[in-house]
């Protein structure tokens, strides 16, 4: 276990390793933990999102290729021709999800009681992010940003990251606020090339930067969509082919 309790003092969170030694998890089965278990052993949101960003860090490779050279699908060899030799292209699935309503709350509910209600947001929406192989890239007060197919490649990105959506939907609406009301979300999804660039900040504060219009897309559809309901992009749609029953939106963007 020596090896797990130099990595998680590397990483500034070696208070849990008697947690994790505890349920005898060691290195080899960490980049199988996702939010959920973190949250079962312990970790306060803020250091579930550390460590899942440690991990992520640890087992992120370059893409894999096939006996001729061809890369696997969805993934993508091109490099950037300037600036930093670690930027490349990559194919990601980016969603947008943001708090219906969180103004008003503001005005009407307390402060420590806000607090609260947005750290179980956060949690319900870090959780279901997690089951589904995402990645949360950044918590924005009540907004939230997510990738699929980065830092981990899948072929069915798309489908994950609707499937999380749904869910996404489903567990913020199960969050009883103070006057009786339910929470509620809407969400934006659309997919397409980005560049993963630089690593940027220090510490456990380290990202690296994606750059590219799908982010882009992404907000401004979650920008445009109704009271629980999730936008996709056009070039998502037809990558769930006929998995989802999807209504079209005459579109000002995309």
């Amino acid at each position: 276990m020596s090896d797990l309790r130099e990595w998680l003092r590397a990483n500034n969170l070696e208070q849990y390793a008697a947690a994790f030694e505890a349920n005898d998890i060691d290195l080899d089965i960490l980049s199988e933990l996702d939010d959920r278990d973190l949250e079962q052993l312990g970790l306060s949101l803020g250091n579930r999102r550390r460590l899942l960003k440690a991990i992520a860090a640890r087992h992120a490779k370059p893409a894999p290729a096939s006996s001729d050279g061809a890369l696997l699908p969805g993934t993508s060899s091109a490099r950037q021709e300037s600036g930093s030799g670690d930027a490349e292209r990559r194919q990601v699935t980016v969603m947008f999800i943001d708090m219906v309503g969180s103004t008003a709350l503001s005005a009407k509910l307390d402060p420590e009681l806000l607090g609260g209600v947005i750290r179980r947001y956060q949690d319900a929406v870090a959780g279901v992010i997690g089951r589904y192989g995402g990645f949360v890239a950044k918590f924005m007060g009540d907004g939230v940003l997510a990738y699929f197919g980065f830092p981990r490649a899948f072929e069915d990105a798309a489908e994950r990251a609707v499937r999380s959506a749904i869910g996404i939907l489903s567990e913020v609406g199960a969050i009883d606020m103070p006057d009786g009301t339910s929470l509620q979300a809407r969400i934006g999804i659309a997919t397409g090339l980005v560049v993963v660039g630089e690593i940027i900040g220090t510490g456990m504060a380290q990202e690296r930067t994606i750059v590219g219009e799908t982010p882009n897309l992404a907000a401004r559809l979650q920008a445009l969509a109704g009271t629980d309901c999730i936008l996709v992009s056009e070039s998502t749609q037809k990558l769930l082919g006929g998995l989802f029953e999807l209504t079209h939106v005459p579109a000002t963007t995309n």
